[in-house]
């Protein structure tokens, strides 16, 4: 028997998100089940866990259409975890537009860190696939796939997660990143799905 009441804790969710987004926000009846299994993730809890199977070592990578409500959801599950399981939302627009200024430093800083950083964080990379493939001095780079190979060898060697959300499919990552990201992704994250005709929340 889990220790949690999680209809309780979904409308604690739903207070933070009018405290975030305004009075408008409101969580709807379809979305409980993916938000419960967010939830049970964040929260640690095994027993519900094994009930639904997801895999608590690894990261969650939240997919579905545009405006369905990934990046609100991940942004209002930072306020849930302990702190071991707190982790930073980057928009990957916004790396990619680091790595024009700062070139591939960058890479190093959301693989295994900087100078300037205490230890390697926890990262959630928002909106997989709206950033481009950057030249920096010429050089053409796929940034975020470099990350992302980076952020699975910290995964296997140092167990440090890693959450995305995107709208593509698993054959855009694929066509985007190459066969080795998404194998590779397939094995450092549990896949959540929202519906793909969910409408536009916005």
């Amino acid at each position: 028997m889990t220790k949690f009441n999680y209809p309780e804790i979904i409308q604690w969710l739903e207070q933070k998100g009018k405290q975030n987004y305004g009075d408008n926000f409101k969580i709807i009846e379809d979305d409980i089940p993916i938000i419960t299994t967010l939830l049970v993730y964040f929260l640690n809890d095994e027993i519900m866990a094994k009930t639904i199977e997801i895999d608590l070592n690894k990261g969650i990578l939240l997919s579905g259409p545009i405006g369905c409500g990934k990046t609100s959801l991940m942004n209002l599950m930072r306020f849930v975890p302990e702190q071991e399981r707190k982790f930073i939302l980057k928009p990957t627009r916004e790396i990619s537009f680091e790595f024009i200024k700062e070139g591939y430093e960058v890479i190093q800083r959301y693989s295994s860190g900087n100078k300037l950083q205490n230890g390697i964080k926890n990262y959630c990379f928002d909106d997989l696939g709206t950033e481009n493939n950057l030249k920096y001095y010429g050089n053409e780079c796929n940034v975020m796939g470099e990350i992302l190979l980076s952020r699975y060898d910290l995964f296997i060697n140092k167990k440090i997660i890693t959450h995305i959300t995107t709208n593509l499919s698993a054959s855009e990552i694929e066509a985007a990143y190459g066969n080795r990201v998404r194998s590779r992704l397939r094995q450092m994250l549990n896949l959540l799905a929202f519906n793909p005709i969910t409408k536009d929340k916005r």
